[in-house]
């Protein structure tokens, strides 16, 4: 294990620069081995020495003598280590805050007999096409954001919205329902659908 870059300083004493390298060579085997055993992961044990040893030498002149050094780097470790486990706890307890919202979170899905024409037209349609049409309907996102989302251009975007909503349309058309039968963005706060508004609460049937 390399000794860690030293930080850039103007007017490095060569005695402490010799002092800091003796110390790193005789010390961090022992002291990589007491983070090894108070870590999961041996690169966060790594992590702990190399910062352990940064703050050495920005302390440099208060290191004690060989024979009480390794202690004062271990109570260094210890500090650094506490840190680590707290970032640690934050972020597990972020995590359970996170899955608990979400359970917490339910979106009922429509009985059998409330599914709308729209929905059992979409089912039928390929992957790829219910997909633009969710993300334009559902969604309410522009031509520019579908691109960015899926990746393509947007004159992409408008060749597959034109072939979703002619497969669509033949869907509904197949069921019994108007010929016409399309999506296409009206306006920010809904959308058309068979002639007809299609508004973002008709939207999550499409999800």
């Amino acid at each position: 294990m390399p000794p860690p870059r030293r930080p850039p300083s103007s007017g490095v004493d060569r005695g402490d620069a010799d002092r800091f390298t003796e110390l790193f060579e005789r010390t961090h085997r022992p002291l990589l081995a007491y983070a090894v055993r108070r870590v999961t992961d041996p690169a966060d044990a790594a992590d702990v020495v190399a910062e352990t040893f940064v703050v050495a030498w920005r302390r440099i002149g208060e290191v004690p003598s060989p024979g009480d050094d390794r202690p004062w780097l271990y109570g260094v470790a210890r500090r650094v280590l506490a840190n680590h486990h707290r970032g640690e706890r934050r972020r597990d307890a972020l995590a359970d805050r996170l899955r608990d919202s979400l359970t917490e979170v339910s979106v009922p899905g429509p009985e059998p007999r409330d599914i709308s024409p729209v929905t059992r037209a979409l089912a039928t349609l390929g992957p790829g096409d219910q997909e633009i049409l969710r993300l334009l309907a559902w969604e309410e996102l522009t031509h520019e954001e579908i691109a960015v989302a899926l990746g393509i251009s947007r004159g992409s975007v408008r060749v597959r919205l034109h072939r979703a909503r002619a497969r669509l349309a033949n869907a509904m058309t197949a069921q019994g329902e108007e010929k016409d039968a399309g999506v296409q963005r009206h306006t920010p706060a809904g959308h058309v659908v068979s002639g007809r508004r299609f508004a973002p609460s008709d939207a999550k049937e499409l999800s």
